[in-house]
């Protein structure tokens, strides 16, 4: 049976209002079924950056010990900020060997304590994944670049294009293909995949609730069926819905749609 854990956390991202985080996570584990939902008391309080060059590093610890201790086989991840992913996959049962990971996202998230220009973990997430940056918190050992296929980034740093260069990249476009995706998991030979999704990754038409959105997004639509095609060759280790960051209730209904045809395609 799919579970679904809540995680409000919100001290990886690097949004001013970073705390609607917290409201997105609550407004769609409002929608989950509740007999099958956890949702983590996640630390509210900021955090220190440790002497470290990621802020908030001490809650962000914190965050990834109590996911350590209640994830299990198939269970769908609801952020709070991006970053709760690495911690996810540090957790998971079985570990990472046999791992895929798509990164859906508009962003590059592949920064470092030293290029990352607001030391918010969020821009350091992808780059923590394949096992670099900050040795306390990232994945360790990292998922291999050649497991590791991003869809639908074009906001990207020049910092991070280097790095983006190394994996494989599924642009908006390809998922006009409803197979492409499912055909470059398999390209990878992982027995088992992981899914992140930050909602950025949507075009704004499509969801309006996010901190940093980018324009020529991904239909909810497009993304949604290339999952579900996705899941009927791979099986799915986990996922991630993440980024969810409402002004008001009433934009969070607005949203809502959107948001659970991603959390039906996950599970």
């Amino acid at each position: 049976m799919v579970r679904f854990l809540v995680v409000p956390q919100w001290q990886g991202s690097p949004a001013p209002r970073a705390m609607l985080l917290v409201d997105g996570a609550s407004a769609i584990a409002g929608d989950l079924p509740r007999a099958a939902t956890t949702v983590l008391d996640a630390p509210v309080e900021a955090g220190e950056s440790l002497g470290t060059g990621v802020r908030r590093l001490s809650a962000l610890l914190r965050t990834r010990e109590l996911l350590r201790e209640h994830l299990q086989e198939d269970t769908i991840i609801i952020g709070g900020d991006c970053s709760v992913t690495v911690a996810a996959l540090a957790a998971i049962p079985g570990g990472t060997d046999d791992l895929a990971v798509v990164w859906c996202d508009a962003h590059g998230d592949l920064h470092t304590p030293e290029t990352s220009p607001s030391g918010a973990f969020s821009g350091m997430a992808l780059r923590a994944v394949l096992g670099q940056g900050e040795e306390q918190i990232v994945l360790s050992p990292g998922i291999s670049r050649d497991r590791v296929i991003t869809v639908g980034m074009r906001d990207v740093d020049d910092a991070e294009i280097d790095q983006l260069d190394t994996l494989t990249q599924l642009s908006v476009d390809d998922l006009d293909r409803t197979d492409a995706l499912a055909e470059a998991v398999r390209a990878t030979g992982a027995s088992r995949v992981w899914v992140h999704i930050d909602v950025d990754v949507l075009d704004p038409s499509d969801l309006a609730g996010v901190s940093s959105a980018a324009p020529f997004g991904a239909s909810p639509a497009a993304l949604s069926a290339a999952i579900r095609r996705l899941r009927e060759q791979v099986p799915l280790a986990g996922a991630t819905i993440a980024g969810f960051a409402p002004r008001s209730p009433a934009d969070a209904v607005d949203d809502l749609g959107a948001l659970l045809r991603l959390v039906g395609a996950v599970a």
